[in-house]
């Protein structure tokens, strides 16, 4: 047997765990938007004062839902807050 053949009998069989790895994290994505996408539709059964408390609007879960399924539509909804309370303390340290 020779370096070379050596060589290629081993890169098959190490690509097997990748190959694993890669679908076992394809489905634990899919089942983890799948997850936050059912706690995203029970933050649309909120009232708009129990939304206000969290720092969201019923508009930003409209804005939020438009992202692809297989993304996470609570990311969105952070990056929606995060940037309003910075947008709010931006504008407290002008007046102050």
């Amino acid at each position: 047997m020779t370096t070379y053949d050596f060589a290629a009998d081993s890169s098959r069989i190490s690509s097997r765990p990748a190959v694993a790895m890669r679908v076992a994290n394809t489905v634990f994505n899919f089942y983890r938007a799948w997850k936050n996408r059912r706690a995203f539709y029970r933050l649309g059964e909120m009232s708009d004062a129990e939304l206000a408390d969290i720092g969201l609007t019923r508009a930003d879960l409209h804005v939020a839902i438009d992202v692809p399924f297989g993304s996470d539509p609570t990311a969105r909804l952070r990056t929606i807050a995060t940037d309003r309370v910075e947008t709010i303390e931006d504008h407290a340290r002008k007046v102050a």
